[in-house]
């Protein structure tokens, strides 16, 4: 089991940038795959980003080449920068963690452990 805390999240104008990190308890870190989701008010939980045991990253298409996430398993850490951001990009932020992938990546149902979310509001 593990357990994920979010934080980085706040306020920035459009145009800005944030870095989200994502803390996971337990001595297996490494061998999680990690993602990103968001969730803005009155929409459904949208995948964002996800990397794997090995380092191959995922993204929706809405943020190549503005968003990276990477994972640093010595820190047990997961990040997500986010650049160019836009009030699209205004949602709280959910990390999320899987040790097998049935279907789809880009689905949360296929993660068995959250965090508690962060919020990111960007104005325009």
């Amino acid at each position: 089991q593990v357990q994920l805390a979010e934080s980085g999240g706040g306020l920035v104008q459009e145009g800005g940038s944030l870095r989200l990190s994502c803390a996971a308890s337990g001595r297996t870190f490494s061998t999680y795959l990690m993602g990103w989701f968001r969730q803005a008010p009155g929409k459904e939980r949208e995948f964002v980003a996800a990397i794997g045991r090995n380092g191959t990253t995922f993204y929706v298409e809405s943020v190549k080449g503005r968003f990276t996430i990477s994972r640093d398993n010595a820190k047990n850490t997961v990040y997500l920068q986010m650049n160019s951001l836009t009030p699209e990009d205004t949602a709280v932020y959910y990390c999320a963690a899987t040790k097998e992938i049935r279907y789809s990546i880009r689905r949360s149902f296929e993660y068995d452990y959250w965090g508690q979310g962060t919020q990111v509001t960007v104005s325009s």
